[in-house]
């Protein structure tokens, strides 16, 4: 093998690797904007399972009705 294909192959190969690079790269980003929302959604879904305990808590606190 000559140096002139050694070097064609090593080009080639970089080529793809740059490709792939780049495609996970991409991957990578779209995954991680994933995660922000659905750790938004998350944080949403506690604050507002907060809000239904602490007013679940408040009709607990009352007397039970007279018939009991």
């Amino acid at each position: 093998m000559d140096i002139e294909s050694r070097v064609v192959e090593l080009e080639t190969r970089l080529a793809f690797q740059d490709d792939t690079i780049q495609s996970l790269n991409d991957v990578l980003v779209e995954q991680q904007r994933r995660i922000d929302h659905l750790q938004l959604q998350v944080a949403g879904l506690a604050k507002r399972q907060e809000e239904l305990t602490g007013q679940l808590e408040i009709s607990e606190d009352e007397a039970p009705p007279p018939h009991y």
